[in-house]
């Protein structure tokens, strides 16, 4: 550890991540801290977590993981790397580095809820030091770093002198370190990709200045192939903003073309991939039921929210926002068409809905379109049950209270329908279709499979 309030050059700051001496503290040990937990902790650096949940700390000091895709004997390999958790904010001293990868959900109006990012900075603002990093990776609003993450250190740290540093500091050509390095470097985590490992995603890093980038680009090259500097930290957030729209905007394309194609008697998938032949100025995006996780569906609202403080109205962004919220009332009323020409009602109705999770093979309920759907159908009167591998039970969410239990895939004649929402690879579907007495398939999942039962919505 890098000894308290001492100056420091640059230089020797970044030798401390080249000799593996440096210790990396991770606040937030879900989706994105995990993983990059592991990560640092193969690169042979010692990493510290931090969560308030003791109920994943004890989980992780145990030697056992709570994300699916995480075996226990990552986390065992951790710890014998050096790695701990806690939930005592005190020890944010005895690290070199900070990254804070913390939730950055939407209020229920749509608006940004920086209350995770705000009270992680108030927890360990107090006993930040010179000398330290501190990095913010959870997806934001463009001025979030300088707003929250900069305004927090600086008043914390006005009676004991410590700041965030700034090339424009006195001793900004000597390089010594008097303050508090300060960087934004967006997560690009992709939940259930077995195929592109996280090192070979390039890293987005904006800074406060020269030395922080400096700094931020030896951290993240210990870990990544690649570093991707650019000038702000506001750049890197409109980095990653860009990213987010640019997949909701196409995927609200398919969506309504899907709708579109519907009553003209065409199929929307086999138009897709006619298109993906052409070999340039085409990328294929697909339909669903909706879109979640935490990128796609809260991110847009991000940036929408952002520009009005500048009186500029995010028209087309908007509208994709509204397009892909919409696809839950499609899947619904598409069910009770399907329902209506089988001569039934969508009320009183029994339908199982295959998959939770909101993408498949993932144990991820954030924003999940499954569990709007299933609202929906009890709203209209529908005896609704579910079937996930993934999730035995789902409770009491952020926006949903379900009290349901993940129902066996042994008795299917009993549904009205079945409802694929998710297609999780553990679905036999060749053998749910014939065991179903109706089929609906919001994801093309039985393009290869042939019965009346199937209706593809």
């Amino acid at each position: 550890m890098i000894e308290l309030n001492a100056a420091i050059d640059v230089q020797e700051w970044v030798a401390k991540i080249e000799d593996r001496t440096a210790v990396v503290g991770i606040v937030g040990l879900g989706y994105v801290g995990l993983p990059l937990t592991l990560m640092f902790s193969e690169a042979g650096l010692t990493v510290r977590g931090f969560d308030i949940d003791a109920e994943k700390v004890e989980c992780l000091n145990r030697g056992q993981s709570y994300i699916h895709r995480i075996e226990p004997v990552h986390i065992q390999s951790a710890q014998a790397s050096g790695f701990r958790a806690t939930s005592s904010f005190s020890e944010i001293a005895d690290v070199d580095v900070v990254l804070i990868c913390v939730p950055t959900p939407l209020h229920p109006d749509h608006t940004p809820d920086m209350s995770y990012i705000v009270s992680t900075m108030e927890a360990l603002a107090p006993f930040l030091r010179e000398g330290q990093m501190v990095i913010l990776e959870s997806t934001t609003y463009p001025g979030t770093t300088e707003e929250i993450v900069v305004e927090t250190i600086n008043r914390h740290g006005a009676a004991r002198g410590v700041r965030v540093l700034r090339s424009t500091d006195a001793d900004a050509d000597q390089g010594a370190l008097h303050g508090v390095m300060v960087a934004f470097s967006p997560e690009r985590e992709d939940p259930g990709n077995m195929i592109t490992p996280r090192k070979d995603i390039p890293k987005v890093i904006g800074a406060v200045d020269e030395r922080a980038r400096v700094a931020a680009c030896a951290l993240y090259g210990s870990i990544f192939v690649r570093t991707v500097p650019v000038s702000t930290p506001a750049t890197a957030e409109m980095t990653k903003l860009l990213e987010n729209i640019y997949r909701s905007v196409n995927i609200a394309l398919v969506n309504e073309l899907k709708q579109l194609c519907e009553p003209m008697g065409i199929d929307v998938w086999e138009v897709i991939r006619a298109a993906a032949t052409k070999p340039f100025g085409f990328q294929a995006f697909y339909p669903g039921p909706g879109v979640g996780g935490h990128c796609i569906p809260v991110d847009p609202f991000y940036l929408t929210w952002k520009a009005k403080q500048f009186g500029f109205a995010t028209r087309f962004i908007e509208l994709a926002g509204e397009v892909n919220e919409s696809m839950p009332d499609y899947v619904v009323n598409a069910t009770r068409r399907a329902l209506l020409g089988q001569g039934k009602s969508l009320r009183g109705a029994s339908i199982l809905l295959l998959g939770l999770a909101y993408k498949r093979d993932v144990d991820d309920l954030r924003e999940s379109p499954s569990l709007r759907i299933i609202e929906l159908l009890l709203r209209e009167g529908v005896n609704v049950e579910y079937n996930d591998p993934y999730f035995t039970r789902v409770g009491r969410g952020r926006h949903y209270d379900l009290e349901l239990e993940s129902t066996p895939l042994d008795d299917l004649g009993r549904f009205d329908c079945v409802l694929l929402a998710t297609d999780h690879s553990q679905y036999d579907l060749q053998r749910i279709v014939r065991d179903a007495r109706l089929f609906i398939d919001t994801r093309n999942a039985t393009r290869s499979i042939c019965s009346d039962k199937i209706v593809r919505c």
